[in-house]
């Protein structure tokens, strides 16, 4: 009986989840209320608050449901090696999944880029989503051909997620047919990383890694 009330309990999330994500396709995030989502998923006002406290965890549960689906899409992208064929498959597995929410997303990052939003991808309401996808970068990183110096490959999954936080923000001003142009950009720019990342171990290099490390460090406090 009770595996019973927590598979209809998940189900009665999904829909609400589903049924916010509709609104905000066809209303706009600022246009849908709570009372709209509810009446959308066909459950009571209660109900919807009872699952979730607004909006902005809606949308929290929307980054964890992209998660899964984003580590599910890149799975393929472990058949290597190769460092570089690992990270571009994490890369453009991200566009594959997120190309059908790519109309709304403008609207979450109006809100996402406010410092203070929990929507924030740097927010500690975000922290599940972000220690999510960065675990995608630290498995292109780990049993790959890449040959880096300890300290570096420790920090890398979090300068490699980083990157991918500037080709998402690209990827939501990018108008071009299916986000041709970030499909580009991860092209051009995984060779760029993959080389500037083994240049590290060449002694003339060491040194500005280790500053540039230990300015990381610092900043993270």
């Amino acid at each position: 009986m009770a595996e019973t009330r927590t598979a209809k309990a998940e189900l009665t999330r999904a829909g609400i989840v589903d049924a916010a994500l509709r609104l905000f396709r066809s209303s706009g995030y600022d246009a849908a209320t709570m009372r709209a989502i509810a009446d959308e998923a066909g459950v009571s006002l209660g109900s919807t608050y009872y699952y979730f406290s607004g909006k902005e965890q809606l949308v929290q549960a929307f980054y964890d449901q992209l998660q899964v689906e984003h580590a599910a899409a890149a799975e393929a992208a472990y058949d290597t090696t190769v460092f570089a064929d690992r990270l571009r498959g994490v890369m453009e597995s991200f566009v594959d999944v997120a190309e059908p929410f790519h109309d709304f997303g403008g609207q979450f990052f109006r809100n996402a880029a406010d410092p203070r939003s929990p929507l924030s991808p740097f927010s500690p309401e975000s922290a599940p989503a972000r220690e999510a996808s960065t675990e995608l970068f630290r498995r292109a990183v780990t049993g790959s051909d890449l040959k880096v110096a300890p300290a570096l490959r420790q920090e890398l999954p979090d300068l490699l997620w980083l990157l991918h936080m500037g080709v998402v923000l690209f990827w939501v001003h990018d108008d071009s047919p299916g986000q041709r142009r970030t499909r580009t950009l991860i092209a051009g720019l995984v060779p760029l990383v993959d080389r500037s990342v083994r240049l590290t171990r060449l002694p003339l290099v060491r040194g500005l890694v280790d500053d540039g490390l230990g300015l990381v460090r610092s900043l993270r406090g």
